[in-house]
């Protein structure tokens, strides 16, 4: 598969998914600046996490008018799988490719550590090599995590199963305590409506292969891999 990363003024985390799928799991990958226009032959694309642009005025607010977000658009429109993390996570909605917007934390502070996310839908093509209410140990890493959205708009992902993960603690359970940024409904990824494109502030790349201790996050992207030798799409043009 041919996998392409984006690669904004200020990311951080582009080098990490490369490694993964190129490395880890053998597959193409083209580093894309984000001053291109075009698009193609690409299977899927990672949006990775990082500072865009130094997180200035707000998370992924500049980088949403990037050149390449007019073509990222489109390959979403055109069903291609996209997957966005962190500050990846945090372009989507700006871009509105995903609902809601991101929130400072509610502690106010930069939060590092391992956290724990239930798998709340195991039939998407992220999550497929998961079982139903799956907890993964996956590490977080922002200061702006703490998803937010109208009640209208939350009873729609609810409703629809677009709520891909919540955090939880080791033994599954959705509690307060396990919410490391206050994020509304313990919201830790979410899906759009169509299914291929997810935004998730947990980093997968960051434990995704045995020597880093934790595998878990290679779930997620051999679920891609899975679905994509099943149904592949290659964008000519975007």
């Amino acid at each position: 598969m041919k996998i392409g990363v984006l690669v904004f003024p200020g990311s951080n985390c582009d080098q990490d998914c490369q490694h993964v799928f190129q490395d880890v799991l053998g597959q193409y990958v083209e580093m894309i600046w984000h001053k291109e226009t075009l698009l193609s032959g690409l299977d899927a694309i990672v949006i990775p996490g990082g500072f865009s642009y130094g997180d200035y005025l707000r998370t992924g607010a500049i980088a949403r008018f990037s050149p390449v977000m007019g073509a990222v658009k489109e390959f979403a429109q055109n069903g291609g799988l996209v997957i966005g993390i962190c500050n990846g996570f945090q372009i989507l909605l700006e871009a509105g490719l995903l609902p809601g917007a991101m929130l400072r934390n509610r502690s106010l502070h930069f939060v590092c550590k391992d956290t724990y996310v239930r798998v709340e839908n195991a039939a998407t093509p992220f999550t497929s090599a998961c079982t139903p209410r799956q907890v993964l140990k996956i590490p977080i890493a922002h200061a702006e995590g703490n998803y937010y959205t109208d009640p209208v708009t939350l009873a729609g992902l609810q409703a629809n199963a677009q709520v891909v993960f919540r955090y939880c603690t080791p033994d599954g359970e959705v509690t307060p305590e396990a919410n490391p940024n206050g994020s509304l409904d313990n919201i830790a990824g979410i899906r759009n409506a169509e299914g291929n494109v997810l935004g998730m502030m947990p980093h997968p790349e960051r434990c995704a292969e045995e020597m880093l201790g934790n595998e878990d996050g290679r779930l997620i992207f051999v679920s891609m891999l899975e679905f994509l030798k099943k149904q592949p799409l290659k964008m000519v043009g975007a």
